[in-house]
């Protein structure tokens, strides 16, 4: 199973998504500067650093980005997917960022 990880801060987000079998690090990565310019810096298990700059208003761009990434750089294959690495975590996310 694949989880998502994330640590939000007032500013920042940071994501890992981890393999649970094999623990090791999928994805990882961090949304700095929320609510002012925004960058998304995204690591891929091959150790591939790309670096977003985009407006990131508030949180819920944020984690949009971070799945954006996560499948645009083949982490996961789709959002489905996404609802599927933990649901009741994701579950959570989702909750706290629906207005």
């Amino acid at each position: 199973m694949k989880v998502l990880v994330i640590n939000c801060g007032s500013s920042s987000l940071k994501y890992q998504l981890i393999d649970s079998e094999t623990e090791k690090a999928l994805a990882t990565g961090l949304c700095e500067r929320i609510g002012i310019d925004g960058r998304l810096t995204h690591k891929t298990e091959a150790g591939e650093k790309i670096v977003l700059e985009d407006a990131l208003p508030n949180h819920e761009v944020a984690i949009k980005n971070v799945i954006k990434a996560l499948t645009d750089y083949k982490a996961i294959e789709s959002l489905d997917e996404t609802a599927q690495l933990d649901t009741e975590l994701f579950t959570v996310v989702k909750n706290s960022i629906t207005p």
